[in-house]
């Protein structure tokens, strides 16, 4: 469903009082608000297409109603977000989950949405249906050439759809690793590993990326083939300029300095992108910021450091989506969350005072420097990222106007109550 402008703006007209109140505030002590206001209208993070239903747990999946049963259903709903919050402005699909049967019909759905394709994912995590070699012991790793060629072969294929869509990134996450000590040798394991990117690394366009992805375990527990943010960058040196590690921030054993290893990813060039979401326990894959926003702040306070010392695009140097299942939650409302959350963080990040920050840290003034970074993060930015959505033509309160518009309730009509939407 297409929403009409309209009714977004009727509906901000009714709350554009106490906005204004709340913007004039907030952007009086800020000199360079105007310029925070563009970059936040430039930034888009894209939305994956297996976020859109219900996630599952290994004990069981409960889906709502009206999920998206098509690709085409999946597209629309993202659509929806970014015309809530002008900030979801790109889809990112999972094969073989969301295979296109027509490309160039899929790119004229998303273009009528405004939406543009992220990364590819590709998927040898699971073994899928008349798949004849088994991934029980690894994919890219397995000790068995012919696993590892039916893998390579399909992170080529996943390429081709990208192409078609006009992607120019790949995504891999490599479940791969060992349960027990003395399952596998790690060394022939890192080899295998390698030799197999290499190949997809050679199927890659020129104006293509691929991305690295690492997790410190499950569904491995002993080892895994990229376990830590060093064993990818060390695969993303050794297979070339367009090879890069990608951060899940719930990819990371607890208590781990997220922020550090941003900045110095990106210190190297190596940083290629993110899969926001949030944790607990560990890879939970929790509302983003729903758990640690200081930590957010943090990572994009290195983020912003870093990429303005190289002189990138916040916008379009890196990688930005969500990777986040959503148990207990109506999906559209946590995504709609999770990229408030972000957009909240960034907007920290760039009002940090660079200049006092620096001046700390020279002078190893630790209390001043909290102080720089903790004055900035109790700031109620709020305002600012709303009026960023407002010059869009976005809402002002994206979760108010799917209630009251009874969104949800749409959809179900529309789809029924049985839909089950592809992903995990």
């Amino acid at each position: 469903m297409l929403l009409d402008k309209q009714l977004i703006a009727d509906s901000n007209s009714k709350v554009i009082a106490e906005h204004q109140r709340k913007y004039n505030f907030t952007a009086a002590g800020i000199d360079n608000v105007e310029a925070i206001i563009k970059k936040l209208m430039d930034f888009q993070v894209a939305i994956p297409s297996w976020a859109l239903g219900t996630g599952g747990t290994r004990f069981g999946r409960f889906p709502g109603a009206g999920e998206p049963g098509s690709l085409e259903e999946k597209i629309e709903d993202v659509g929806l977000l970014h015309a809530l919050n002008n900030s979801s402005g790109a889809i990112s699909l999972h094969i073989p989950w969301d295979i296109p049967t027509d490309a160039n019909a899929i790119k004229a759905l998303a273009a009528q949405h405004g939406l543009l394709f992220d990364a590819v994912n590709s998927n040898t995590f699971q073994n899928q249906p008349g798949q004849k070699e088994s991934y029980k012991f690894g994919s890219l790793q397995h000790v068995d050439k012919a696993v590892r060629k039916q893998a390579i072969d399909h992170n080529i294929e996943v390429i081709k759809h990208g192409v078609d869509l006009g992607s120019k990134s790949l995504t891999v996450w490599i479940a791969d690793g060992s349960c027990f000590p003395g399952q596998l040798n790690f060394r022939k394991s890192f080899e295998n590993t390698l030799e197999s990117l290499h190949e997809i690394y050679a199927a890659l366009p020129a104006d293509w990326k691929v991305f690295v992805e690492y997790k410190a375990y499950e569904p491995n527990f002993y080892s895994m083939a990229v376990g830590d943010w060093g064993q990818s960058l060390l695969y993303a040196n050794k297979l070339g300029e367009k090879a890069y590690t990608l951060v899940d921030l719930g990819h990371h054993l607890p208590n781990a300095n997220i922020e550090q290893i941003v900045s110095l990813l990106l210190m190297e060039g190596k940083l290629g992108g993110f899969h926001f979401n949030d944790s607990k326990y560990g890879d939970d894959d929790l509302t983003v910021g729903s758990m640690k926003p200081y930590q957010l702040f943090l990572i994009f306070n290195e983020l912003v450091e870093g990429m303005d010392a190289k002189g990138m695009n916040h916008a379009t140097d890196l990688g930005w989506m969500i990777d986040a299942s959503h148990n207990v939650k109506d999906p559209l409302e946590d995504l709609l969350q999770s990229v408030e959350a972000i957009m909240i963080a960034y907007t920290h990040a760039l009002l940090v005072d660079r200049k006092k920050l620096n001046e700390a840290q020279l002078n190893n003034d630790v209390v001043a420097a909290q102080e720089v970074l903790q004055n900035t993060f109790r700031t109620d930015v709020r305002s600012i990222v709303a009026e960023a959505r407002l010059r869009a033509g976005a809402a002002l309160d994206p979760i108010s106007f799917f209630r009251n518009g009874k969104i949800r309730a749409q959809l179900i009509k529309d789809r029924g109550t049985n839909t089950v939407a592809t992903g995990l």
